[in-house]
């Protein structure tokens, strides 16, 4: 079984991201299962605290899944033509202490997709992720993209995927990305 973690880079309850990665795990194709994280209790990265009381539990906990797993699956918004903040500080703390980037990170498989209301999709915010997944020694995937855009109008109100030609390609998509993880 191929276990990959989903990680939304959205905290808002309504979020599309969220959404999108929800479907993912209800689609994951056979022999794989994606187990979908929260980032919701990770503090503000701040090195005082990490000195002070060392790497939050829920950190801790979500870097242990991670190691565990074959594979990262990152549902990420784009905010201002870049990454959010808050995914952004929860890669940062993932990766603390430094010496545990090899063991979470290193060689990891990693997929990015993204969705927005937006007409351009999540190019500009994926294509930033790039430096960050190779400072970390992740293995990207490049195999397919998927950029949700007019997001209100491909999930119903509850959330739902609801568009056929959305769902086809994320099929795909997570086909790919499992075939990618698959380990060599």
């Amino acid at each position: 079984m191929i276990t990959l973690v989903g990680i939304s880079g959205s905290l808002r309850r309504a979020s599309f991201n969220s959404s999108l990665l929800g479907a993912a795990a209800a689609l994951a194709p056979e022999g794989s299962r994606i187990e979908i994280a929260s980032i919701r209790e990770f503090p503000l990265y701040d090195g005082d605290l990490e000195a002070e009381r060392g790497v939050p539990a829920a950190v801790t906990a979500l870097k242990d899944r991670i190691a565990l797993a074959q594979g990262v699956l990152i549902a990420t918004p784009e905010y201002n033509g870049s990454i959010p903040g808050v995914l952004k500080n929860a890669i940062d703390w993932l990766s603390r202490p430094a010496q545990d980037i090899g063991r979470v990170f290193g060689d990891r498989p990693v997929a990015v997709m993204g969705a927005t209301p937006g007409r351009a999709g999540t190019i500009l915010s994926q294509a930033a992720w790039l430096p960050v997944l190779r400072h970390l020694n992740a293995r990207p995937f490049f195999g397919a993209r998927l950029m949700v855009s007019s997001a209100g109008s491909v999930f119903d109100a509850e959330g739902t995927l609801v568009d056929e030609g959305i769902k086809k390609q994320l099929t795909s998509f997570l086909e790919g990305f499992v075939a990618f993880a698959r380990p060599r």
